[in-house]
């Protein structure tokens, strides 16, 4: 049995994040218009509502609250909340409607139509998920979902207005990757507030 020698397996790892990044960076015009389109809602007063399951609803934790409370000292706040957070509203949905509802319920309490809704899956086969931005879709949000692999059912999903895929089928790496993206989405969505005329002539800082 051949054995791989550890700094080439380094090597090769690195390897395989570099190419899923660099595939999503290609992607590039579809990341700015999910961001120009969010920052359109924080602008008209929205909030985002994020959620996942797992290691995606940590996710969801830490990209609400980098809007809601940025770590750059000046940069402006947004509301956010990831709904994945409260165990008990979601054992709660799940024992009197199902596991698969435990997010669009929360969507349809919590939500008004200039919100944002992001969905986080790995794999894009998470069923609450998936009915989480469906609820959003039907109320007037814009649906924005994260995954990894060929997108999974979310991918064909035509609730879904922003679709970005880390094209990875290791669910570490996407999870990696994913922290990227919704990193680089904090980032431009400062940025349409922060430059002139972008979202309107009123808009600055």
């Amino acid at each position: 049995m051949t054995v791989t020698p550890p700094m080439e397996r380094v090597s090769q790892a690195f390897a395989r994040r570099e190419t899923a990044g660099r595939m999503l960076a290609e992607d590039s015009g579809r990341v700015a218009r999910a961001c120009q389109d969010m920052a359109v809602r924080f602008h008209r007063g929205g909030k985002l509502i994020a959620f996942g399951n797992g290691m995606a609803g940590t996710d969801a934790a830490h990209v609400a609250v980098e809007f809601m409370h940025p770590v750059i000292v000046g940069k402006r706040a947004f509301p956010a909340i990831a709904v994945s957070n409260d165990a008990a509203a979601i054992t709660g949905v799940a024992c009197s409607e199902g596991f698969c509802e435990v997010f669009a319920h929360q969507v349809r309490q919590w939500a008004a139509p200039d919100d944002i809704a992001l969905g986080i899956s790995a794999g894009g086969q998470c069923v609450d998920v998936l009915r989480g931005l469906e609820a959003g879709h039907d109320l007037g949000l814009l649906t924005v979902a994260l995954t990894g692999g060929d997108g999974g059912m979310l991918g064909h999903s035509p609730a879904i207005d922003h679709l970005l895929i880390a094209q990875s089928d290791d669910p570490a790496i996407v999870k990696e990757v994913h922290v990227t993206t919704y990193h680089v989405l904090w980032e431009l969505v400062h940025v349409f507030f922060e430059q002139p005329g972008l979202l309107g002539p009123e808009v600055i800082g």
